[in-house]
């Protein structure tokens, strides 16, 4: 019995590795559950999940409310080497968007996000948003634009628009109109999930 414990205890150490894959999370409020308890944001969510699944993976939320690419830019670097992830979530832009940053300057921040994530070993997962159409079509159809390219560009898996399934429902945005419920939290890892779970999923031994 002793002997098969023990057949049990190195199989185990040896199929772990494969599975504990560590996901680092870099957003903005809209990852960062702005205005509700944290618990129920989505990126709380996707570790539940992943729980129930039994799948070993590790997620760090370095969402920040207000963040910026540039933000997110000075600090990736230190993320990189405090967490080393295994996987990159990038779930910034909207608030470059929302202050009318020069395109140009978003787009060559998100440029050396991807960059500097895969540089240090880590798959890279894009997260796109769309923003009002306060600076005119031409803005926002550039903005969104971004995110497409560098997907393409790069060949990184995109999830297209964070909040498709929500914008448009009063009901699951707050009294901002910017910002989803705790109702719509589950809708976005819903959203999410398909483009990440192929990245996640634990490989087989």
């Amino acid at each position: 019995m002793r002997s098969l414990i023990s057949i049990l205890f190195m199989l185990l150490m040896w199929v772990s590795p494969l599975q504990a894959k560590t996901l680092l999370v870099l957003g903005d409020s809209l990852s960062a559950a702005y205005g509700i308890p944290a618990e129920q944001g989505w990126v709380h969510l996707l570790e539940q999940e992943l729980k129930q699944r039994e799948w070993a993976n590790r997620v760090i939320n370095a969402s920040i409310s207000g963040e910026t690419s540039s933000g997110g830019l000075q600090r990736l670097p230190r993320l990189l080497s405090d967490y080393q992830p295994d996987l990159v979530v990038l779930e910034l832009g909207a608030n470059d968007g929302l202050r009318g940053t020069p395109l140009s300057v978003m787009e060559q921040n998100l440029r050396q996000l991807v960059e500097l994530s895969r540089q240090s070993g880590a798959e890279v997962m894009l997260v796109g948003i769309r923003i009002p159409p306060n600076y005119g079509p031409q803005y926002t159809q550039r903005f969104y634009s971004i995110y497409t390219d560098l997907a393409q560009e790069y060949q990184l898996p995109l999830v297209p628009f964070l909040l498709e399934r929500v914008a448009l429902k009063p009901q699951f945005m707050q009294a901002d109109g910017l910002h989803p419920t705790a109702a719509a939290q589950p809708i976005l890892l819903q959203t999410v999930w398909p483009h990440l779970a192929p990245l996640l999923q634990p490989e087989e031994s």
